[in-house]
């Protein structure tokens, strides 16, 4: 409708940013559609363990078996930890033998990957369990794990102690699991709200919260009391960043976000858990000529129900964690955004000035404000954001109204656009889910929606950004946004 044409009416000045870069950590969109997460049957869980990134380098033995990528090769029917070879046979065959569970390793000289055809690619598995890696994974890998989490999968990080490196590369377990969570391509703004602390804790016997109803300290393979201290580290959460984080398991005299020994998350649909010591894994039956320490059995720590039920739990298996069910858990519904309908103006929107109005140049669609972007028919450049959290385990569909009119005479050309998008904490644009242009002017309002479901557990800024030329005006109006959750 061209008869909205406003007569230039400012210079863009921007009001004080009321969240536009508040500290947050928010998942990237691929490219494309990103692989699907594959369906589980009932009653098998599908886990992959690493030992592809020196987790034998050492006196290390992190593997289930010396059968690679199937332990079934070494004892197809196992019933002891010593029927596989390897410092993790017990929690391998524990799984085993319920008959739920498929297991597979990753062979040295491999590579991490998600969506190929490969049959240890991620894709085809519920959990990756990362047990004390030793070499830096690649950027393509970081990518794939970060991905794969946020597609829905589990995710059980080991660590060991500062200084552990094995295999004398300079780099050890902790710098590796902090560089994945800081240094990928998908998100790493905290995206798991914790990281991991340069310390050697030499012992001891740390407890486990009072939480019955916590499916990792209370699941179907026993009741966790205290895990065990060999010569470990811990983590600092941060649930600024991600409100899933919660510690299960904590350093003697520490609580909240300090301290924290076994701490689990939730990114995207996925689950993560952090282990601080690879000694509680460790069943002291590995391959021959390794010094190896037998956690697995000590009386003095509850070390094999907590990993056991970490797995379940990573894999699909039992109730939330705190934080929500990521995929399919429970969740409140509601509505995101603040002053959704524009009505209370400036007041929760960081815009432009003037782009929130109740102007009779344009017509809200409902009650008396809106937002314009644009319009002047000289070069403008308007935006409008708002910074919110998805909460984990909830599915979250953004939408609003949009109202297109325009001078512009071309049917081929967009020289005036709005784009939609979603950025991180420092402001960096990770995904533009849509641009609109004077191609797209039609009389009224149509109702635009977008899935943000892979957001869930995290903290992220909305923004539209409507761009228009220096001669003929382009009027991009919204109204009725909402960001609803279920």
């Amino acid at each position: 409708m061209l008869g909205y044409r406003r007569s230039p009416r400012r210079l863009p000045t921007a009001l004080t940013a009321l969240g536009l870069l508040a500290a947050s950590a928010a998942l990237q969109f691929s490219a494309g559609p990103a692989p699907a997460h594959a369906a589980t049957a009932a009653t098998t869980h599908r886990v992959l363990f690493d030992n592809a990134h020196a987790e034998t380098a050492g006196n290390a033995d992190w593997i289930i078996s010396t059968s690679q990528p199937d332990p079934l090769g070494q004892n197809s029917s196992p019933s002891a930890e010593k029927d596989w070879t390897g410092a993790l046979s017990s929690w391998g065959v524990a799984l085993q033998k319920t008959g739920g569970y498929s297991l597979k390793t990753l062979p040295s000289g491999s590579s991490l990957a998600y969506g190929g055809s490969s049959a240890t690619d991620l894709s085809n598995f519920d959990t990756l369990v990362l047990p004390e890696p030793n070499t830096v994974f690649t950027a393509a890998e970081k990518t794939a794990i970060m991905n794969f989490v946020k597609n829905g999968g589990g995710l059980f990080m080991i660590s060991d102690h500062t200084g552990s490196d094995r295999n004398n590369d300079g780099k050890d377990s902790v710098q590796i699991l902090n560089d994945l969570m800081s240094n990928n391509s998908v998100d790493s703004t905290d995206p798991f709200g914790f990281s991991i602390d340069s310390l050697n804790i030499d012992s001891g016997y740390p407890a486990a919260i009072g939480d019955s109803g916590d499916p990792v300290l209370h699941g179907s393979f026993g009741t966790v009391t205290k895990s065990l201290f060999a010569n470990g580290t811990t983590a600092t959460l941060k649930p600024s960043d991600n409100s899933a984080v919660k510690g299960l398991v904590y350093r003697g005299g520490y609580s909240g976000n300090t301290g924290a020994f076994f701490v689990t998350s939730a990114f995207g649909k996925g689950r993560v858990a952090f282990w601080g010591d690879s000694s509680p894994i460790d069943d002291g039956t590995g391959q021959s000529g390794n010094t190896l320490y037998d956690g697995w059995n000590d009386s003095g720590a509850t070390n094999a129900a907590l990993a056991l039920n970490a797995t379940a739990w990573l894999a699909g298996s039992g109730a939330d964690s705190g934080g929500g069910d990521p995929g399919t858990g429970s969740c409140t519904a509601a509505q995101l955004l603040g002053d959704n309908g524009f009505e209370s103006g400036d007041s929760t929107w960081s815009a432009t000035s003037g782009v929130i109005t109740d102007s009779t140049g344009e017509k809200a669609r409902s009650g008396s404000h809106y937002a314009w972007l644009d319009g002047n028919g000289v070069a403008t450049t308007d935006t409008l954001s708002q910074s919110v959290t998805v909460p984990a385990g909830c599915g979250a569909t953004l939408s609003f109204y949009l109202h297109v009119d325009t001078a512009e005479t071309t049917t081929a050309t967009a020289y005036d656009t709005l784009k939609t998008q979603v950025l991180n904490s420092s402001g960096t644009v990770l995904s533009t889910l849509a641009t609109y242009s004077n191609l797209d002017a039609a009389s009224g309002y149509t109702r635009r929606s977008f899935d943000l479901g892979a957001y869930a557990g995290q903290k992220i800024t909305v923004r539209f950004t409507g761009t228009e030329g220096s001669k003929l005006q382009t009027s991009f109006v919204l109204d009725d946004t909402a960001l609803d959750v279920g």
